[in-house]
């Protein structure tokens, strides 16, 4: 069954940006912060009109959603975010640890004190988002907190793989985080900026680990036990029930 009151995030939308890209980018946020639940099956038809353009535009941005593995096209044409098992969950967190720490690494030489003053502000937005409950801020300063670093190598290749991560990742994490409540109590983030601002590389590394463990890679099946329930969150291919 569709949902009939999908309800997808408004975002800013700049005169220069066209029509398709805004299909994508809104569509991609809406993953991102988990506004279209796992398993639950859209239309292109419904998705174009809780934008209010054509689904031509919508066609396209699903598309390159398709590509970044955070959608499935079915054979009826309806498109529905993969449903999360225990299995895939370790292993985007697995590869989300080995590519960002990769990232984090090759960065570093392109680290100045205004990019670490930017990740400053995005972390002191992080804290009052933490306060507010306000989980869908938290979510979004924290993949600009990390890009913004990753971003700083000229010549990173890895952006795209993790903003795939992130896509796969983000429609469990928000259903997650209102089980479990927010990501962590120690602000990894601040071990992060020390880190670069003395150029200590061996920190940084263990600081950015850290983080992502904290913020995702302590959903063990313990952890996802308290969401799911007992006996659904061993090492089969079940769909976690969300």
């Amino acid at each position: 069954m569709t949902n009939p009151s999908l309800v997808l995030p408004e975002i800013e939308k700049s005169g220069k940006m066209t029509i398709q890209e805004y299909a994508y980018v809104r569509l991609r946020h809406a993953l991102m912060v988990g506004s279209i639940a796992p398993g639950v099956p859209v239309t292109i038809r419904g998705l174009a009109s809780a934008m209010e353009i054509s689904p031509t535009p919508v066609r396209e941005a699903l598309r390159r959603l398709s590509s970044q593995n955070a959608l499935c096209v079915l054979e009826n044409r309806r498109i529905v975010v993969p449903p999360m098992t225990a299995k895939r969950f370790h292993e985007l967190v697995s590869l989300r640890c080995a590519i960002e720490i990769h990232a984090a690494e090759r960065a570093l030489p392109y680290i100045s004190d205004n990019i670490i003053d930017r990740l400053v502000v995005i972390d002191t937005i992080m804290d009052e988002a933490v306060k507010a409950e306000d989980q869908i801020t938290l979510i979004i300063q924290n993949q600009l907190f990390h890009g913004h670093i990753y971003r700083s190598n000229r010549d990173q290749l890895s952006m795209p793989m993790i903003e795939s991560i992130w896509l796969q990742l983000g429609p469990f994490m928000r259903i997650a985080l209102r089980h479990v409540g927010s990501f962590y109590g120690v602000d990894r983030h601040k071990e992060i900026i020390a880190a670069l601002r003395s150029r200590n590389l061996g920190d940084l590394l263990k600081a950015v680990q850290a983080d992502i463990h904290d913020g995702v890679g302590w959903l063990d099946n313990d952890a996802l036990e308290k969401i799911l329930g007992p006996g659904k969150s061993g090492n089969t291919d079940e769909h976690l029930a969300l």
